[in-house]
């Protein structure tokens, strides 16, 4: 098993055999490379970054299909995995990587900034180009970290069991070295060791949370799940969803939008396909689509 650090989280890649692991390890730098040159926003020399600046863009294989699997998530969720969220987060402060954030940056945050949504980015895939209409930049990070976890997992898949996580972003395919993986799954950062598992097979599992990656802005705490219709934090009653999928980039989409929901979540969730995990800010826990019941590691 490899640990790893990238873009300020940890991460995780385990094989089924020890004969997969080179080229495992070999896949998973080519990806992450990859994702950030493409996909970063705090790289100013990436594509995405270039994008951002200029309003269209010839797209590079990997921008198009970190593009693609943005827009299906906020086609799957109805809006709420927004790609042009990236406004309202600046004016929330996040103009740096979390890992440079400041915890009291002394700004103070700016009016809340409602996304432009799909509408705004033009999309030629026959030619490999994007458009953005004015006043529109874009954000991949949630889902270009959960596609980069799809796409090494793909990658390995065919010379055994694999999984790859990055942030608390799971893909599996296949078996682990004991049978099917088993994943741990935390409220928090701190991980204790005796957190409730779950085993899949095959999938994506991933898990968003207010709870976590905040920091004050001019004293008022704040955080990264934005609700695109506003363009303010989430609010809702659940505080933190893990959800399971067939693709971690689904899985990401749906447990970001399961905190926009509100009550409704469990409904959504469940007519989606997925099996979820829903933690209220009491500590109260709900499960969704036959996630099993808590059982301590």
């Amino acid at each position: 098993m490899l640990n790893f650090e990238i873009w300020g989280m940890t991460g995780t890649l385990a094989t089924e055999r020890e004969d997969q692991r080179e080229f495992a390890e070999a896949r998973l730098w080519h990806w992450l490379d990859a994702i950030d040159q493409s996909c970063s926003r705090f790289r100013p020399d990436s594509e995405l970054a270039l994008l951002n600046e200029r309003g269209d863009a010839d797209l590079s294989p990997t921008l198009e299909l970190a593009l693609v699997a943005a827009l299906e998530s906020y086609d799957a969720t109805n809006g709420l995995s927004d790609p042009t969220v990236l406004p309202a987060l600046l004016a929330l402060g996040y103009s740096v990587d979390y890992a440079d954030l400041a915890r009291d940056g002394g700004a103070t945050p700016l009016d809340a900034v409602p996304s432009l949504g799909r509408d705004a980015i033009t999309m030629d895939l026959s030619h490999h180009h994007v458009s953005l209409a004015r006043g529109c930049q874009l954000d991949l990070g949630a889902s270009a970290k959960a596609l980069a976890a799809d796409l090494v997992a793909n990658d390995v898949a065919p010379h055994g069991g694999v999984l790859v996580e990055i942030g608390g972003d799971v893909a599996v395919r296949g078996r682990g070295p004991n049978g099917p993986w088993a994943i741990g799954v935390s409220d928090v950062l701190d991980i204790r060791g005796d957190e409730p598992r779950v085993s899949i097979a095959n999938g994506g599992v991933a898990t968003s949370s207010t709870a976590t990656r905040g920091w004050l802005a001019n004293g008022e705490r704040v955080h990264h799940i934005v609700d695109p219709r506003t363009g303010a934090c989430a609010t809702g009653p659940y505080v933190t969803a893990t959800v399971s999928a067939e693709s971690c980039v689904r899985a990401n989409a749906f447990a970001t939008a399961a905190l926009l929901w509100g009550e409704d979540a469990g409904y959504h969730l469940a007519q989606a396909g997925c099996a979820g995990r829903l933690v209220r800010a009491s500590g109260a826990v709900e499960h969704v689509g036959g996630w099993p019941q808590d059982n301590a590691a």
